[in-house]
């Protein structure tokens, strides 16, 4: 089991401070109550504004974001003395987001959802499009990103705020080592501004998570639920993983599991028992199969465990069933019949012929599996029950049949094969020069029969009878050349054998 872990210890007095977020488990700590830290993040705000000091909150566009700005309205809403001080939330993808949130009511929990107006449409909290817009006149509460405070707005703003020890700064979830967000929980004395200056860190730091990930004593009652072997932790930083290891190694001293903490990039091997056992029953278990005897059936997946039965013990042992397909192609024939049955007796070894019960016409099974029927003159109908091999043998067996009505030779009048010829001919040539017009629009036929396509004053002809073009214009020559042949080919019928 792979685990995501993480989190840090801060440690310089005078930071409000919980348990650091990890992104799947925040380490060895315990989570405050909801209540708790919802209390603190608004006991914080209304402090701060009530001193007439400004808050950043440095947050991620989806998720948090949209989460504290609920808490935010909702706290303002049940404050009337706070309705004059604005709220804004300064993210371009957060906006979007917050649609989505607006839209999808109906799939969050029975609090939002039975709530009289959309909790999302809120009523003390606006958009803040850059910093050029932004008024600062008073205080405030601007929600903006990013949540690690290197750059864009949430930056900007600290930068303007810093040095005023009326102000604050409320972190409400894991910062990234590297980050100015992660260096001002340490309260230095001074901090790089984006210009490269440095100014005094006068503001107020609280980090006060809101993290939705299991903390350290749900995590564990998870993993020692599932009894993995493998235990895999990732994603953290190394000092809180190892802390992490020790404490699960001391709650699996007991059993044989792995607990492992690899580096970026390093590989991790684990072996897994790969056989799987199924049991026959059924029929199937009727007789004790002998050593090296192959057992044929259906494989069944239930739960975690496999069974083998027969096909007609499917439905007694599951609630699955079976039905069969029973299909029927007709196609036309005119000649003898025994020639199907020659031909048919040279390819498959048991071919039996007799005569239909019901209809009383001569018949053809062909393993057991396809029956071929003379239905009339004109007619052979095939008749088989639909499964992999069935399949295949009735495909070879129309095949074959259509290529025995291929060879048989054809006896017509001369005079009506020319005729036939003649009107195809001219059909053929109707085809053509309607998709020459609808490719190059001005077509006509010539004084010796050529076709004269005329193209912004580029002429080009076209002889019908062997394709060649003559163009002073190489390029409507080629142009020409290649639809004349591509209409050809579709026109004229495919040739049976190579010339």
């Amino acid at each position: 089991m792979i685990v995501s872990s993480g989190g840090e210890l801060v440690g310089r007095s005078g930071v409000q401070r919980e348990a650091p977020e990890a992104d799947n488990i925040s380490s060895l700590w315990h989570h405050q109550p909801r209540h708790t830290r919802e209390k603190r993040f608004t006991d914080v705000i209304h402090s701060t504004i009530s001193q007439g000091g400004r808050v950043l909150i440095p947050a991620f566009a989806l998720g948090r974001a949209q989460e504290l700005l609920l808490i935010l309205d909702e706290y303002w809403a049940n404050h009337p003395e706070l309705q004059n001080i604005p709220i804004y939330y300064a993210s371009p993808l957060a906006k979007k987001c917050l649609t989505v949130y607006e839209t999808y009511t109906l799939s969050m929990n029975d609090r939002i959802q039975n709530a009289k107006s959309n909790p999302f449409s809120f009523k003390h909290v606006s958009a803040l499009s850059s910093i050029e817009v932004f008024k600062d006149v008073g205080p405030s509460v601007v929600m903006a990103s990013p949540g690690g405070l290197q750059s864009g707005l949430s930056r900007q703003l600290f930068d303007m705020w810093c040095s005023d020890k009326k102000n604050a700064c409320v972190l409400p979830g894991y910062v990234v080592e590297g980050t100015l967000a992660k260096t001002i929980i340490n309260e230095p004395k001074e901090v790089t501004l984006m210009n490269g200056l440095t100014a005094p860190l006068n503001m107020q730091v609280h980090y006060i998570s809101f993290s939705a990930h299991a903390d350290s004593a749900q995590t564990s009652a998870f993993l020692e639920e599932l009894n993995p072997p493998n235990i895999i932790l990732v994603h953290g930083e190394a000092n809180e993983m190892g802390r992490l290891k020790q404490k699960l190694m001391t709650q699996f001293a007991d059993r044989n599991t792995k607990i492992l903490t690899p580096k970026n990039c390093q590989s991790v091997e684990m072996y897994f028992n790969s056989q799987k056992m199924a049991k026959t029953i059924g029929k199937l278990a009727e007789k004790t199969p002998e050593v090296g005897e192959t057992v044929s059936g259906l494989l069944v997946k239930k739960g975690f465990t496999y069974q083998i039965m027969a096909p007609e013990d499917l439905h007694v042992f599951s609630q699955l069933t079976t039905t069969n397909v029973t299909q029927r192609i007709t196609i036309p024939y005119s000649g003898a019949f025994n020639v199907i049955s020659h031909r048919l007796k040279q390819i498959y070894e048991s071919v039996e012929q007799s005569v239909d019960e019901e209809s009383g016409v001569p018949t053809l099974q062909i393993h057991e599996c396809v029956t071929v029927k003379h239905e009339s003159e004109k007619h052979i109908s095939l008749h088989w029950t639909s499964d992999p091999i069935s399949d295949m043998v009735s495909d070879s067996i129309v095949a074959l049949i259509l290529n025995i009505s291929r060879d048989i030779p054809k006896v017509m009048a001369d005079s009506d094969a020319i005729k036939i010829e003649e009107e195809n001919e001219k059909k053929a040539e109707k085809v053509m020069h309607a998709l020459l017009v609808s490719l190059f629009g001005d077509v006509k036929v010539g004084e010796n029969g050529k076709l004269i396509i005329n193209i912004d004053g580029n002429i080009a002809e076209l002889n019908k009878e062997s394709g060649e073009v003559e163009s002073e214009n190489e390029g409507l020559k080629e142009r020409v050349r290649t639809a004349f042949r591509r209409i050809q080919s579709s026109v004229k019928p495919i040739p049976l054998s190579a010339p």
